[in-house]
């Protein structure tokens, strides 16, 4: 590959970013309340929470997702998007792939969750489940290649940081601090996987100096999958 096709690569990948930040709009909403946690059905109402509810597919549903009480002091979730379709944008760095297109349609369930904050700022998961261990891995590795897509940037490009590892009972998480052009924390991604389920977490425009924060989303996301 010449240097001009790896530059026009790059800008085509960036100019993706406009799409995946427009994905929540993209998803279709199988139901949103204002009044409990991002729960399957039958969850028990809770008024300081929003609620987005949805069947759940065998084995995958979204239970399996974040949750609003997940989230700690600083993020007040506001509402919530929910999609088993898997025809969402996976990443800021990937923007038109989708986890359908991801799998090839071969999932055995599918699952998302926009949401949105009464500050900037949003987190989205889309999950996926594999008829196989052999296809979850699969997955998986290819997920961490989308997200490692933006660890090389130019200068005064956002870019995602250093892989980090968390193991869990039954699951392990690839996470990622994502950095503003300034250099200054603002989010991260994390791929996660539990037996035959995988999912990537983005939270985006959360400017922060503690990635801690980051870390219990993602070990918060981690023991959902693994549920």
């Amino acid at each position: 590959m010449t240097e001009n096709q790896t530059v026009q690569q790059k800008s085509v990948r960036r100019n993706r970013v406009a799409a995946a930040a427009c994905f929540a709009a993209a998803l279709i909403t199988v139901g949103v309340v204002g009044t409990q946690s991002a729960t399957a059905d039958g969850a028990t109402p809770n008024a300081a929470r929003p609620t987005a509810v949805a069947v759940a597919a065998p084995g995958l549903g979204s239970a399996d997702l974040v949750q609003s009480e997940d989230f700690r002091q600083g993020l007040n979730p506001v509402g919530a998007t929910v999609s088993l379709t898997g025809r969402e944008g996976l990443s800021a760095c990937s923007g038109e792939e989708t986890m359908r297109d991801l799998t090839k349609g071969t999932a055995t369930g599918y699952a998302s969750v926009a949401w949105t904050f009464d500050t900037p700022g949003r987190l989205a998961e889309s999950a996926a489940s594999a008829p196989t261990g052999t296809e979850a891995a699969t997955w998986e590795q290819q997920l961490v290649a989308l997200v490692q897509e933006c660890q090389d940037e130019p200068a005064g490009h956002w870019y995602y940081g250093a892989a980090h590892t968390l193991t869990t009972n039954g699951g392990t998480a690839h996470w990622y601090l994502a950095y503003n052009g300034d250099g200054t924390v603002s989010g991260g991604a994390a791929v996660l996987r539990s037996g035959t389920k995988v999912a990537i977490v983005e939270l985006t425009g959360r400017p922060t100096d503690a990635p801690a924060y980051v870390e219990g989303i993602v070990t918060a996301a981690l023991n959902r999958l693994n549920s």
